[in-house]
């Protein structure tokens, strides 16, 4: 099982829109609104590192309003 998170940048005001959206990802996990440095954090949970890759790259990343994002694998997953 691959384990990580990303943590997401996106437009001024955008937040809410963005943070419905991706609740609707089947591997997230869980996703937070945050105030610092990033505006939404979300974890997610594959079977597989491809999996995972995907899941990152066609369908958060390519979310309109998504401006940066950071992704971060847990090493060791169970």
């Amino acid at each position: 099982m691959e384990i990580g998170f990303v943590l997401l940048n996106c437009d001024l005001g955008a937040e809410e829109y963005l943070l419905e959206e991706i609740k609707q990802i089947p591997e997230v996990k869980n996703c937070y609104l945050t105030f610092g440095a990033y505006d939404i954090i979300i974890e997610i949970h594959t079977k597989t590192p491809e999996e995972f890759d995907k899941t990152v790259s066609n369908k958060i990343r390519r979310l309109s309003r998504v401006m940066s994002t950071m992704t971060l694998k847990v090493l060791g997953s169970p």
